[in-house]
């Protein structure tokens, strides 16, 4: 307690940290607020009477991400959802695209280019998910203003808001601490968590719920969950590389051995977020096109089905290899290394080196691949062994897998800043080890 008090203290002496942590907050109360307004035109009593996500649909998780907005018809309903379905869609085309490549390798100017047309194509792909949500989320009963200027005035709307929470991530991620995208999500996700622990509570403590064991059962098996997704996040292996003794003025550098830290889980929470992102789109083609309606594309909709986790998983361990194969680069380290006469031992400079990195890589993200997609649909066997659907999200999968990941990446920005101006860091017995200091945002960095 005493370390604790001490390094709040520390933290509040730092006036740019204080500053940024106070924006921050500030920031992400503005987006809670926002959650909280609803649409122009909407009845909220009628929309909760005429209105019900119950069950096992994936609304539920869109509302997950949304903090609880997407089933209030507010303004912030969309969420940064559409700016995550853009920035996947710019990565894809960096690597189809050769326009895209070039931009790519452009440096600070080439990020500039790509953020811009992320921002352009974040504004089409939420012009027609207003459109859709309105059309499928607002009961008619709930409208108090006459079709189609009621669906041409929320779609404005909503548009307008989602791109208000994107300049806010930016904003946060520019004068805050942490990464402004990724902390709205975590922020909408914990919204949802007291009405989780509510719900959980009456459910056990219901005649039939079976008592407070299970429940207690339920909190030791999270912990467990928790721990495991710390130590999946959190997991390296150290390639160990030589330098060679150097002369420097009158000083000899070099002849020490160092260690390259290869991430188990180097993709952060990146193809969590694009898998969810993908699975959204059967719901929206099921609602878009009834007559495409079939038993396949309902399960795809509904998160306990063997169809829609076997989806879920395998589009996770995909992604992972996926986004590790842009966010690793074998070769420029094998380049690097050997620029600044360092080599791994018993392995030649070069392509033998290149060859040694990308076979480690590739043995250690499978087994991370698939420890992340395990994680992510633990939620749907909680929900089948009877935890109550809205605890079930926290049990494991997406909103923990984010919520570790965003947490210990904040968490690791602050405690550089305490480094830097020589305090203490968070940890006792010295720095928070196996996090990157790239921040997650979009797709162009890496998180989660």
């Amino acid at each position: 307690m005493k370390k604790l008090i001490t390094t709040l203290t520390n933290i509040w002496k730092i006036e740019e940290l204080r500053n940024r942590i106070i924006t921050t907050l500030l920031l992400l109360l503005i987006y809670r607020i926002g959650c909280h307004v609803v649409l122009p035109g909407v009845n909220p009593d009628a929309l909760a009477a005429g209105k019900s996500t119950e069950g096992n649909s994936i609304v539920d998780l869109i509302n997950m991400f949304a903090g609880g907005s997407f089933s209030r018809s507010a303004i912030f309903a969309l969420g940064v959802m559409p700016y995550i379905s853009a920035s996947i869609v710019v990565q894809l085309l960096g690597i189809a695209v050769p326009a895209f490549q070039k931009m790519q390798k452009e440096g600070e100017s080439g990020r500039k280019k790509m953020t811009q047309i992320t921002r352009y194509l974040t504004l089409a792909i939420t012009l027609v998910q207003a459109v859709a949500y309105v059309k499928t989320q607002v009961p008619a009963e709930a409208k108090t203003i006459a079709e189609p200027l009621f669906t041409v005035l929320s779609a404005i709307v909503l548009t307008a808001g989602t791109l208000f929470v994107m300049w806010l991530g930016e904003k946060i991620t520019d004068k805050g601490i942490g990464n402004g995208i990724s902390l709205i999500i975590m922020v909408g996700i914990i919204a949802q968590l007291p009405a989780g622990l509510v719900a959980e509570w009456g459910s056990r403590m219901s005649p039939s719920g079976g008592g407070p064991i299970p429940l207690l059962l339920e909190f030791v098996a999270l912990f467990f969950v928790v721990i495991f997704s710390i130590l999946v996040v959190q997991g390296i292996r150290k390639v160990p590389v030589q330098y060679a003794k150097k002369i420097v003025g009158n000083k000899q550098v070099g002849g020490v051995r160092q260690y390259i830290p290869l991430k188990v889980n180097a993709a952060g929470v990146m193809p969590i977020i694009f898998a969810q992102a993908i699975m959204f789109l059967p719901m929206a083609l099921s609602q878009f096109f009834p007559n495409l309606q079939s038993e396949f594309l309902a399960s795809l909709s509904n998160y306990t089905s063997l169809a829609y986790n076997v989806t879920f998983g395998v589009l996770i361990i995909a992604f992972t290899f996926f986004y590790t194969a842009i966010m690793v680069n074998p070769q420029q380290m094998s380049e690097d290394m050997k620029k600044n006469g360092g080599f791994i031992p018993g392995i030649k400079p070069g392509y033998d080196t290149n060859l040694f990195i990308d076979n480690v890589i590739s043995r250690i993200t499978f087994p991370g691949a698939i420890f992340i997609a395990i994680i992510a649909i633990l939620p749907a066997i909680a929900s089948m062994a009877g935890v109550n659907n809205q605890f079930a999200h926290f049990y494991g999968g997406t909103s923990l897998l984010i919520l570790v990941g965003v947490v210990l990446d904040t968490l690791q920005q602050i405690e550089s800043h305490l480094l830097m101006r020589h305090y203490d860091g968070l940890m006792k017995t010295g720095r928070v080890k196996g996090r990157s200091t790239a921040s997650v945002e979009g797709v162009d960095q890496s998180v989660i």
